[in-house]
């Protein structure tokens, strides 16, 4: 049933809907060397430690409209973090109708909407191949709402908040609310897809496909960086360090651990 903004928030008491957004980030290196390995790992746990992604996730809360309740942070040994924030229900006012377009959110701004008690959460896990040279770093952010807003407005605010090579992002919404009539809603927005929040100019440069489950409100899309340069995958030097062999060589190490990651999949070689 498509309905308008202004139906949309005539419901028979709290709209009891939860809306939950997963988002997964991963960044590349080629790391030859223990030493270049253990440098890719403290620049990552120092780039994002417990501090910083405390700041990107009350910048999310912002994006939210909810009130911080409690923050839990950790900083682990030897390497990765992890947020916690409680959040609760923030001051209610006139709902903007952009809350409920499939478009991108701020970057950020205060978006402020009715929120029941709900949770942000980030993990980081930095690692690595133990022969090949490659290192790898995961952060997985969790984005669970109760209210009006969709926890998607803060998805652009977050695919900048970090270098990405692949991104996942699965979008579910649970549960159910009733109309002042008593009539059941499932869902409070139309959606046809998680592409629909993230820029044009982000969606260029990626690779992208979704996997859908409209009748159940589950949505899932994949992203992979589109142009490939060398360059960009090096720690502390450039490729012309490197003989056209060993270019080609990292760069097919490279490029199948990206496939790998964004298909779900170990790749076979041919041999």
């Amino acid at each position: 049933m498509k309905l308008t903004p202004e139906q949309r928030i005539q419901l028979h008491g709290f709209n009891n809907l939860t809306k939950s957004l997963s988002f997964n980030m991963y960044d590349i290196c080629y790391t030859k060397t223990k030493e270049e390995r253990e440098a890719y790992i403290e620049y990552i746990d120092e780039q994002y430690n417990a501090d910083r992604l405390t700041a990107i996730l009350e910048s999310v809360t912002d994006i939210i409209g909810a009130h911080v309740l409690n923050i839990a942070k950790q900083d682990y040994v030897p390497q990765g973090a992890s947020v916690t924030i409680l959040v609760s229900e923030g001051p209610v006012v006139e709902v903007p109708n952009e809350s409920y377009d499939e478009s991108p959110g701020p970057l950020p701004s205060a978006v402020v909407m009715g929120l029941d008690k709900s949770h942000i959460t980030v993990h980081t896990y930095p690692e690595y191949h133990p022969n090949e040279g490659i290192s790898t770093f995961r952060a997985d952010i969790d984005v669970s709402t109760c209210g009006e807003i969709s926890p998607l407005k803060a998805l652009n605010y977050l695919i900048h908040s970090f270098d990405t090579d692949i991104m996942t992002m699965d979008y579910r919404v649970r549960g159910f609310t009733r109309d002042i009539n008593g009539d059941k809603l499932f869902i409070d927005h139309d959606i046809s897809s998680i592409q629909n929040y993230i820029p044009e100019e982000v969606k260029d440069d990626f690779h992208m496909f979704d996997v859908n489950i409209y009748q159940e409100n589950i949505f899932h899309t994949k992203c992979k960086l589109k142009n490939f340069d060398l360059n960009n995958y090096l720690f502390g030097y450039s490729k012309d360090k490197l003989s056209e062999e060993e270019q080609e060589q990292i760069t097919d190490s490279l490029t199948k651990e990206m496939d790998e990651i964004f298909y779900g999949k170990n790749i076979k070689e041919n041999k």
